[in-house]
């Protein structure tokens, strides 16, 4: 899909939409589509789109996931997540119904902010800020993105260490298959793990250099220490995307992020970096921000994210 189809669709469907740089060579903030970016490189989209997903609507019948880079708050899952606020896994409706506006914008930079009032499974409400600081450069075959992801509490009563577990997670999507695979430094064994089934099969050691089999009969998910520097993502002849997490502020520190049981209590196991792979074929590569020790208002979880799109 080139950039123009890509504006040209959202338009179409009644989603508004920011851009910086080019449409040939830039980045697209869906801004009625829980604010995702989406990279052009070249007048290719880089990034998984799905046109269903962008003309139809989320409902509690079904979550459309229309592909791109998303801010969600972590974690998923257990006892202090939010997509179990009902009993069963759902996207809430504060975050597909986000209204995202554009409060900074200037040459290749730009800043979106949407209110969302989250629900953890304890039924705890935290209203919040989110906001994604976005900067780009471009040149030949490439584009580096840089943003910083925010979560600020807006809520009037401070939470204390037990009452929550919060933190920025950027999940960025791309379609998958068998020419796919991610690479990284190789890890000390304790620095990568199996979130939920075992992928020891998808994973090897090949000339100096870990490599993930992307595609897969079942979906997996690698959780990553901040040992691990950075992760790439390559499909064959078309590209590949590489990221950077930095590094987190004074007194936050990384949560368990999984898409656990809501009765299950997080893990002591922080999350930085991961890569999740789904047997429909598509994938993604993960960088996740810290949780503080508690929420007074006004306090802000960020995390800079770089993310380096090369065309091969």
């Amino acid at each position: 899909m080139t950039g123009r189809e890509l504006t040209d669709l959202l338009s179409q469907s009644y989603r508004r939409w920011h851009l910086t740089g080019t449409l040939e060579n830039g980045v697209i903030a869906a801004l009625d589509m829980e604010g995702r970016l989406f990279t052009v490189v070249n007048n290719k989209v880089i990034n998984r789109v799905v046109p269903s997903a962008i003309k139809n609507r989320s409902n509690k019948n079904a979550y459309q996931n229309p592909g791109g880079d998303a801010l969600w708050p972590a974690p998923e899952g257990t006892t202090l997540g939010y997509e179990y606020a009902t009993g069963a896994w759902r996207v809430p409706p504060a975050i597909t119904g986000a209204v995202w506006e554009v409060v900074l914008q200037a040459e290749n930079h730009f800043v979106i902010r949407a209110e969302i009032d989250l629900i953890n499974n304890y039924q705890a409400g935290i209203p919040c800020e989110f906001e994604r600081h976005v900067k780009m450069d471009s040149g030949d075959n490439f584009v580096t993105q840089h943003v910083t992801e925010v979560i600020r509490y807006i809520g009037g009563k401070t939470l204390r260490n037990g009452e929550f577990s919060l933190a920025p997670w950027s999940l960025c999507q791309f379609d998958s298959g068998k020419n796919g695979k991610v690479t990284l430094p190789p890890p000390e064994k304790r620095d990568v793990w199996d979130m939920y089934g075992p992928s020891g099969s998808q994973r090897r050691l090949t000339n100096g250099v870990y490599v993930v089999k992307t595609e897969t009969k079942d979906r997996f998910q690698l959780g990553m220490s901040p040992k691990v520097p950075w992760i790439e993502y390559t499909l064959e002849n078309q590209f590949r995307v590489k990221r950077y997490a930095g590094e987190l502020a004074n007194g936050q520190s990384y949560i368990d992020i999984a898409d656990s049981p809501p009765d299950q209590l997080p893990s002591s196991r922080g999350v930085s970096l991961s890569v999740y792979c789904d047997p429909s074929g598509f994938m993604e590569i993960e960088a996740c921000g810290g949780c503080s020790e508690e929420l007074a208002p006004g306090t802000e979880l960020r995390v800079g994210i770089t993310t380096e799109y090369v065309m091969v």
